[in-house]
């Protein structure tokens, strides 16, 4: 199926943008101009595509029909590379699933070395964010599932380490008699959201039995140390960001050189893959400073 590459354009910078005047003035049309061509593409889809509203959202097939379009550009873009064409198009746009701590610890510099593009980062929990690929949402996703989803390659990163966290006041109150399962049932945890099961997941490592602790949820990583730190509750937290804590103090480990590494693959639609290298390298070359070794 053809799409007019006029209407695609408005249909992105509305969801870009959040309504249709900014995508108006973005484009250099009018308002009415962008609703006919939305309403176009629409009725060549056979269903709505925009959810309006302040910000105005986009249906699941306006979500994919971005996607196509942004394809569409790094596709278009590899192509000018390779021939060696001067493009006037300006940065194309490249949406990646990734989960928080990543993006806080070690990401950013691979992204801000790649040039000609602007990044969309959708936040996930990495045991769940293989799952905006399987969905066809983004062409790029940092997973801790090792196992290609269909359609995609993967490229192991290293693990990502984390250590389990609290203040001294915090041990003193709760964990005076020592770290053991009884403890840590009545011992507040910290909790990215619902999907986090690193809490969890550490005290089975170390104990061998399964405990689900009272929880706080918080979803951010630097309030998750802060919060540590604060003594509101333990928290696996990356090392990288709680070792000047450890350093001075302000943290404690729970137990003693009982790290967890949670493995991190990349994984991209294998279509993708060639406009992707640079992206692909960057990630990679970043990963290999920033992550342990698997």
């Amino acid at each position: 199926m053809y799409f007019d590459p006029h209407q695609l354009a408005a249909l992105v910078a509305v969801l870009r943008l959040g309504s249709f005047d900014a995508a108006a003035s973005d484009l250099g049309v009018t308002p009415s101009a962008v609703s006919q061509r939305i309403k176009a593409l629409e009725d060549r889809v056979g269903g709505a595509l925009i959810l309006r509203g302040a910000p105005c959202t986009g249906t699941p097939a306006g979500t994919r029909l971005v996607k196509h379009a942004e394809d569409v550009a790094l596709l278009e873009a590899q192509v000018s590379r390779e021939l060696a064409l001067e493009s006037t198009a300006g940065p194309v746009r490249l949406r990646i699933a990734v989960n928080a701590d990543s993006l806080a610890t070690w990401l950013v510099p691979a992204l801000s070395g790649v040039t000609g593009m602007l990044f969309d980062l959708v936040i996930d929990d990495q045991d769940h964010s293989a799952q905006w690929l399987r969905r066809g949402e983004v062409s790029m996703a940092i997973t801790a599932q090792g196992k290609p989803a269909a359609g995609c390659d993967a490229w192991p990163l290293g693990a990502l380490r984390y250590v389990p966290t609290a203040s001294p006041a915090f041990m003193r109150r709760w964990f005076s008699g020592g770290v053991d399962p009884a403890s840590l049932a009545l011992a507040p945890c910290l909790t990215f959201d619902a999907k986090d099961m690193l809490q969890r997941r550490w005290i089975e490592q170390v104990f061998g039995t399964s405990v689900t602790p009272p929880a706080h949820y918080l979803a951010s990583t630097q309030a998750f140390v802060d919060a540590a730190a604060a003594g509101l509750g333990w928290g696996m937290n990356p090392q990288q960001l709680v070792t000047p804590h450890l350093a001075d103090q302000r943290l404690l480990q729970l137990v003693a050189d009982a790290p967890l590494d949670v493995p991190l693959s990349l994984q991209v639609s294998r279509v993708m893959a060639p406009p992707l290298a640079p992206v692909i390298r960057a990630i990679r070359s970043a990963a290999r400073q920033g992550l342990v070794a698997g």
